[in-house]
């Protein structure tokens, strides 16, 4: 995983660049200046290819992961004529490297994203259906002077792209690298392409599912939901460097920590995943964590922060977040301490659980959807806005410290399966009809019940959903909403719509982390890059998106 800009010019000739209250660069100077700006996504090296007859500039900020030695961008074709700068990791490039070898022989990738040059030039367009994995891409074609941008289909990978003044556009993994030069900036969807030239860019979807648009109805099988899961991890695990696995207690770590080390102890009987928990001093995650590393025999460890700790770094996470979500903000900064911790062991790439709330439908308000269909619809909207939320907190909090993030969950192929899945299985609540009536009122319950034999310990898999920003210790969100909400006074709060009339922060402690959001990235267009993150008010549930607020929550205490 790595960071991605590029520039490319509105017709296709030299630009004349100039940004920064007057201050000139040439091309190189200018991209190379503003992808520093996400330099930290790939301390490894930077790749720059310029082509300034074309206006083109391209970078490539490296996190070394795979293809070690020989897998440093930008990628360039054997006639010269094709530039990729690619973020991600595309999981099945082994499969697709041998198929390529079979055409072209003795090839042998430079790295797993080498592949995609390689398909281009093969299926052209249609090499968006080859590809598994996260990734998030701009390929560039000097003969045409048309280019290729694409994005995974849950957005795991970040891209943004922008318009300056003279209608060049500019693509990047962060915002941070636009905001300052670019009029206009937007989120790049996940799951679409763009192609052609600039100004004349077709887009369409690449990833387009009967879930997306009605309701399943396929029974769940608990055996096949199983070997799924063990397969996707199983492909996550590719790597030539050292890697680690979150281990917070809850279910969703707990089964990926768990299923990686059985998979690696099929070669190495011996092998100890070195897990990570982080929380304040008896935090509620820390028990459960403890229990399932002694389980698996993991390899542990207990960061332990304290508040004014994280409370220090919240200007610095709202800038690499690039969000003001309550949600978001509120989780991320005990995860940056982590993070810091983790890289500081010499891990570069890390497994976790992000995506199985969306999927099963795990979070507590869950309890309260009325009916199957607006259950399934809400899952919908829940994975279809995980770049907004989850996903993006999971990339850029690893990410700003040098750390790749992997999310098993998200595999293509087990999420179509398990949105494929009727949602009277996996609704929680008495709504729930599956055979087994044990435990079936649970959120999640098909996923527990799939591994219910010797993988976890039935205390863990069997616990109730402790979202991250209340397991690392019920104080942290209550101190948190404290000190924000300590530097709003009435008198600004009450000017909140007439100063933020798009996405108008409703609470305080929203007020505060707009208000820095907005000194970091100034405009309405980067605001609008923003979802707020809330449960469904329309179903009875409190705004608050602390699981703590909700009823069904088993230590719900005053907010």
């Amino acid at each position: 995983m790595c960071g991605i800009f590029a520039i490319f010019s509105s017709d296709g000739r030299p630009i004349e660049t100039q940004c920064f209250q007057g201050s000139k660069h040439s091309l190189r100077e200018l991209a190379y200046r503003q992808s520093g700006r996400q330099r930290h996504r790939g301390p490894d090296s930077t790749g720059v290819v310029v082509i300034p007859e074309q206006g083109v500039a391209m970078v490539h900020e490296r996190l070394r992961i795979v293809g070690v030695e020989m897998g440093d961008q930008p990628f360039v074709s054997d006639s010269g004529d094709l530039v990729l700068v690619a973020n991600g990791e595309i999981y099945n490039y082994l499969e697709l490297s041998a198929q390529i070898a079979k055409r072209r022989s003795g090839y042998k990738p430079k790295s797993d994203c080498h592949v995609i040059l390689e398909l281009y030039q093969d299926y052209g367009l249609e090499l968006l259906q080859h590809i598994t994995g996260m990734y998030a891409f701009a390929l560039y074609d000097k003969r045409s002077k048309e280019l290729l941008l694409a994005r995974d289909p849950f957005g795991i990978i970040p891209m943004y792209i922008g318009e300056d003044a003279a209608g060049n556009v500019w693509i990047a993994s962060e915002l941070k690298c636009l905001a300052a030069c670019c009029d206009r900036v937007e989120t790049f969807t996940p799951g679409e392409a763009r192609f052609g030239r600039v100004g004349a860019m077709r887009r369409w979807r690449h990833f387009e599912q009967p879930w997306q648009k009605q309701l399943p109805s396929l029974p769940c099988d608990l055996s096949l939901l199983r070997a799924s899961l063990e397969s996707a991890v199983r492909t996550h695990l590719h790597c030539d460097v050292h890697f680690g696995a979150l281990l917070s207690g809850g279910v969703d770590s707990s089964l990926i920590a768990s299923i990686a080390t059985k998979i690696m102890r099929e070669t190495n009987p011996s092998y100890r995943l070195k897990t990570f928990s982080v929380g304040l001093r008896n935090a509620p995650d820390f028990e459960a964590a403890r229990q399932v590393a002694k389980y698996i025999d993991s390899e542990h460890t207990e960061l332990i922060f304290e508040i004014d700790e994280a409370l220090d770094g919240i200007r610095d996470i709202v800038y690499h977040l690039e969000t003001y979500d309550v949600t978001t903000v509120r989780c991320s900064l005990p995860m940056l301490l982590l993070a810091r911790y983790i890289k500081s062991t010499g891990i570069k790439m890390i497994l976790s659980g992000e995506g199985a709330d969306e999927i099963f439908g795990g979070y507590l308000y869950f309890h309260k959807a009325p009916n199957y269909e607006q259950f399934h619809e809400e899952l919908v909207k829940r994975v279809q806005q995980l770049h907004l939320s989850d996903c993006l907190r999971a990339n850029k909090v690893a990410m700003a410290k040098g750390v790749e993030l992997r999310v098993p969950f998200l595999d293509t192929e087990f999420v179509n399966y398990v949105m494929n899945i009727r949602p009277q299985d996996k609704i929680p609540g008495p709504l729930n009809e599956f055979k087994d009536e044990r435990k079936s009122r649970m959120e999640k319950f098909v996923l527990r019940a799939a591994f219910a034999e010797d993988y976890l310990p039935d205390a863990v898999l069997w616990r109730q959903k402790e979202q991250f920003s209340d397991g690392v210790g019920y104080d942290w969100i209550d101190s948190i909403r404290r000190v924000a909400t300590s530097h709003v006074d009435d008198a600004e709060f009450a000017q909140a719509a007439e100063r933020f009339p798009f996405n108008t922060p409703t609470t305080k402690e929203a007020f505060y982390y707009r208000c820095i959001f907005e000194q970091q990235f100034p405009g309405e267009s980067a605001a609008r890059t923003v979802v707020r993150w809330v449960p469904r008010l329309d179903w009875g549930c409190p705004e608050d998106p602390s699981g703590r607020a909700q009823a069904v929550h088993q230590n719900k205490s005053e907010q």
